[in-house]
């Protein structure tokens, strides 16, 4: 693996050595927070992703997409996702 940033890491490990690096960042992890994405071709946008903590920016699962939510943005038609969204 290489550290191309300061706490970002990047490699292609197995799927047990990926678990058990997440078990690690689990017991380091105190206020910050962590992300996870590694490559899976089965998925629509061709990765998988985990994380804990309390980011400043979340990851998201709308419909199997995975999308980025930002604090303080709040969609114009909010009133009518959570309308749509009540009656399933």
């Amino acid at each position: 693996m290489i550290e191309p940033g300061t706490g970002v890491f990047l490699g292609n490990p197995s799927a047990r050595i990926r678990d058990k690096l997440w078990e690690l960042v689990l017991e380091k992890v105190k206020e910050g927070s962590a992300l996870q994405i590694w490559s899976d071709s089965r998925r629509a946008q061709g990765y998988r992703y985990r994380s804990c903590g309390t980011p400043k920016r979340r990851m998201i699962d709308f419909d199997g997409m995975a999308l980025i939510l930002r604090p303080g943005r709040i969609p114009k038609n909010k009133k009518a996702i959570a309308k749509n969204s009540s009656k399933e």
